[in-house]
């Protein structure tokens, strides 16, 4: 079991060991949402919020039940469920008291379900051994290192609005170019801190 603390887990998990921008996972709602700066911030809390909440539950769900009563084998299966019913909670919430950002978010709100940094993030959790402290911190820090990165490129890809790009590298291909270098900036933060 790793003996790093959950500030140090947290850290990494936000800067040096992004789940987006060093394992790209999830990048298809990133590039799909990070066109206007209220949109990400939306789904960004939306996703730290299910991720730490999903991590923390999956947490007890796999040392209590499936550990105890060997149902290992049924991890990803009750993991996916976990996942799917608090997007369908966030999904409820966003759509009573948020109608414009439910509207904005449109079908990648639901689309969390699968997004695969939520899943990854429990799995990670598992892989390396965290206790519940540092999952927790993990969680939380996975989901801030994601609502950061497409915080990041929302605010860039509103600037290049006004940039005059060549015509093959409009839309998409510009937005992968900057993932790209957004990935780069971020390993400068690489002797930081490091989690495996």
């Amino acid at each position: 079991m790793s003996q790093t603390s959950a500030l140090v887990i947290l850290i990494a998990a936000i800067f040096t060991n992004n789940i987006l921008l060093t394992n790209f996972l999830g990048m298809c709602s990133f590039i799909a949402c990070s066109r206007q700066i209220g949109t990400a911030v939306g789904l960004g809390t939306a996703v730290t919020f299910v991720m730490t909440m999903t991590t923390v539950l999956n947490y007890a769900i796999y040392h209590f039940v499936l550990m105890p009563h060997r149902l290992a084998h049924m991890t990803f299966i009750v993991f996916i469920a976990v996942i799917a019913a608090f997007v369908q909670f966030v999904e409820m919430f966003v759509e009573r008291f948020s109608p414009r950002l439910y509207f904005a978010l449109g079908i990648f709100l639901p689309l969390i379900t699968v997004n695969c940094a939520i899943l990854g993030a429990s799995l990670f959790m598992i892989i390396r051994q965290y206790n519940f402290v540092q999952s927790v911190g993990f969680g939380f820090g996975a989901g801030l290192g994601w609502a950061v990165a497409i915080l990041l490129m929302a605010g860039l890809r509103q600037k290049m609005r006004y940039s005059n790009i060549p015509e093959p590298f409009q839309g998409v291909p510009i937005a992968m170019v900057v993932t790209g270098v957004l990935a780069m900036a971020f390993m400068g933060f690489a002797g930081m801190v490091s989690i495996q």
